[in-house]
């Protein structure tokens, strides 16, 4: 089982260390990082927090999973790596193509 976690439905006025701090009631944190969006700096809403063992982020995993933060329930499960995308990009650009 991995450490890495993902959290989400996070209210958007939590920060990093808001993050850590709400995990490291159930161990060591590694990394705590809500991820924010490029254009607004506003939170996106969804993070993720690195653990220092597995059996740390099963804890913090059963303990934080549906709690309520700010009137939001939380999801908090292991991150999956990415999908790979198929490498079609389907934009504007795609659909109107000039002959």
């Amino acid at each position: 089982m991995s450490s890495k976690i993902y959290v989400g439905n996070l209210p958007y006025s939590i920060d990093d260390q808001s993050l850590r701090h709400n995990f490291s009631a159930f161990g060591g944190v590694a990394s705590a990082k809500v991820m924010m969006d490029r254009d607004s700096g506003r939170s996106k809403g969804f993070g993720f927090v690195e653990m220092n063992s597995a059996e740390e982020a099963e804890a913090a995993i059963k303990g934080l999973n549906g709690m309520t933060v700010s009137g939001r329930a939380i999801v908090v499960n292991i991150s999956r790596p990415k999908e790979p995308g198929t490498g079609y990009g389907g934009g504007y650009r795609d659909q109107h193509r000039a002959y």
